[in-house]
């Protein structure tokens, strides 16, 4: 219903286009947050990786993995349809630069994670309400022009900046932990799931707030692997949580490149 309504308010774009955008996103499946949780479990894990292991740093790191980004989200704005290589690497960068982002801050320039939250929050508020404001619709299905796919992709930014401040606030300022810190986000997005499919909750309102809580909820599962024994972890280290779960990720995309489960159908988009 959500998608119907928002092509028909697209008056200014022609069926042609209004296809041609809608297939650059995927569908929002069960595979689509699997891979998300994943992403953000490495964006938390192989920032680290690059700056500790590797001996880049934080600044270094931040130059590498920005400019990567650029690259990538040239192809993607550049692709005529969705294609889950560019647009799943496209969310891993964006993931370990969000992260990144917040880091520096923290780390470099001394801004408190309560600040950060803070911030950054209100920087996803501004881009939703500008959004909105100027294009009437933040549904997922509605991203028919260059400019909505621009809104898409500075706000998945802020939500990753936004979850790692929130994360790290909640695992390490209140001293919860990483696995309650877990199971805390965890059990926030069971609410929204149970509030949507129950209660009525607006689809778009709920796939937004279920994708800023994947973010603490992917950096909390990789600091409680990664992270040694005496910080509450599990001890598997950076390197190996890191690559297992790239190399699961790779596994789904090329899944779904294949079986294309994840691409929109014709019919749910006109």
């Amino acid at each position: 219903m959500d998608t119907m309504i928002a092509a028909q308010k697209e008056k200014s774009v022609e069926p042609s286009k209004l296809r041609e955008m809608l297939n650059k996103v995927p569908e929002i499946t069960l595979y689509f947050w699997i891979i998300k949780v994943l992403c953000t479990t490495v964006g938390e894990t192989f920032a680290d990786f690059l700056g500790t292991n590797l001996n880049l740093g934080l600044t270094g790191t931040s130059l590498i993995m920005g400019i990567l980004l650029i690259i990538v989200l040239v192809f993607q704005f550049k692709a005529k349809k969705y294609v889950p290589t560019i647009y799943w690497l496209a969310v891993v960068l964006i993931s370990v630069v969000g992260t990144l982002i917040t880091d520096n801050l923290t780390d470099n320039f001394g801004v408190s994670l309560v600040t950060t939250t803070i911030i950054f929050a209100i920087a996803l508020a501004i881009t939703f309400i500008v959004w909105y404001l100027k294009e009437r619709t933040l549904s997922m299905h509605s991203i028919v022009t260059r400019t909505r796919e621009s809104f898409y992709w500075l706000a998945i930014l802020f939500t990753f900046a936004l979850g790692t401040a929130a994360g790290d606030l909640v695992a390490e300022r209140f001293n919860l932990g990483y696995l309650v810190s877990l199971l805390l986000f965890a059990g926030l997005i069971a609410v929204v799931s149970f509030a949507y499919d129950r209660l009525k909750l607006n689809a778009v309102w709920a796939f937004w707030i279920a994708y800023i809580l994947t973010r603490p909820l992917g950096a909390s599962i990789g600091d409680y692997l990664s992270q040694a024994h005496s910080d509450g972890g599990l001890g598997f280290g950076t390197t190996a949580t890191s690559m297992i779960f790239l190399f699961a990720i790779l596994c789904l995309v090329f899944f779904l490149t294949v079986t294309k489960k994840d691409v929109v159908k014709k019919e749910s988009i006109i």
